[in-house]
């Protein structure tokens, strides 16, 4: 296995960021901008299409070995060796709502690990990216996680509302609120970016796809913190996401693994209640 070079990769990560950032903001709040709805009834725009559609012609003509996975149009027909996995726009409603917290999530896996992330929110003027071993910056300037080691002291963030709902898990979320300092609910990208700044403890998303964490886990834990999903197990792909500054995981996660109240609806995995 030919080992890659992470400094060009990161550098390749970071145009490719500049290639969406262009397409994206051109497609931003304008009044003819064509919006459909997936069968998960999720919004898709053609500014998502748009900007995946180029990132996969550009990593096919500089990295021709290489896989790419994507929200928009699944996986390539490359099955082994290195995989960019992206996310076109992470947050597309807010997008299609003129609202400025959306990103383009890049991310590089090899040997079965994130090896590489980026998320450039160009809307916002923000750009966060890391490489394994290389460390995590925000904007040009390295980032790390806080050093708070309680919930009692802790902020933490969560993904959309209605997800926890659907999932039968929000008393959960509601309890974590209540023994934590503060809570905010930006959703998607950002929820995690504020964990990699040392703004927040922790980030919780019940519903999260591959594309969705692949990039972060990577700025996460280059800023010293650990995302995992909510099982507690080492991984993007889970289908559900916590990130935090380490010190607070394993009491996040407790206090959401806690039992539902008897006669609640089952869970995401369809258990029924305890």
């Amino acid at each position: 296995m030919v080992q890659l070079d992470l400094v060009a990769e990161l550098a390749f990560a970071l145009e490719l960021a500049d290639l969406a950032d262009a397409i994206s903001l051109r497609h931003f709040r304008r009044a003819s901008l064509k919006v459909e709805t997936k069968a998960d009834h999720s919004p898709v725009s053609e500014a998502d299409r748009e900007v995946e559609q180029v990132l996969r012609q550009r990593i096919a003509t500089a990295r021709p070995a290489h896989a790419v996975v994507g929200e928009e149009y699944g996986s390539s027909s490359v099955a082994a060796g290195p995989r960019w996995i992206l996310d076109p726009i992470d947050g597309t409603r807010k997008f299609v709502r003129g609202m400025s917290a959306w990103a383009t999530l890049i991310a590089l896996e090899d040997a079965g690990e994130m090896q590489v992330g980026v998320a450039s929110a160009p809307a916002l003027g923000r750009r966060w990216w890391a490489a394994r071993g290389l460390g995590a910056f925000a904007d040009g300037h390295p980032i790390h996680v806080s050093g708070v080691a309680t919930i009692a002291e802790s902020h933490v963030s969560h993904g959309a509302l209605e997800g926890w709902v659907r999932a039968g898990r929000a008393p959960q979320l509601g309890a974590l609120a209540t023994r934590c300092w503060a809570t905010s609910g930006y959703g998607d990208f950002w929820v995690h970016m504020l964990v990699a700044e040392g703004a927040a403890e922790a980030a919780v998303e019940i519903e999260a796809a591959i594309w969705d964490l692949a990039a972060l886990k990577v700025i996460v834990e280059e800023a010293g913190g650990q995302l995992t999903d909510l099982a507690g197990a080492n991984t993007a792909s889970g289908g559900t996401g916590i990130s935090s500054n380490g010190l607070v995981h394993d009491a996040v996660l407790q206090v959401l693994s806690w039992p539902l109240p008897p006669g609640h609806p089952p869970d995401a995995a369809g258990r029924a209640a305890t």
